[in-house]
């Protein structure tokens, strides 16, 4: 992945976003593309899951993990006259 290096528009300035794009990679790479050796994706080969996923699938789920847990609100600052 291009992401690790600084030479791309792709690259991650914050640990966080980091995580999430590899960690998303990782998803695609493991549930959704299918092997040319295996002729199955690497999670239905270790009988993880007996469906191809489509990348909606894992968009549906990292909407619902968002939905259930609250916004964290900062704290908040005495303004100065």
């Amino acid at each position: 992945m291009r992401r690790f290096t600084r030479l791309t528009n792709g690259f991650s300035k914050k640990v966080e976003a980091h995580a999430n794009a590899v960690a998303l990679h990782f998803m695609y790479y493991n549930f959704v593309r299918i092997h040319k050796t295996l002729r199955v994706t690497p999670a239905m080969a270790a009988g993880v899951t007996d469906k191809l996923w489509e990348i909606g699938d894992i968009v549906a789920l990292i909407e619902a993990k968002e939905a259930e847990k609250p916004m964290a609100r900062g704290a908040y600052r005495k303004k100065l006259n």
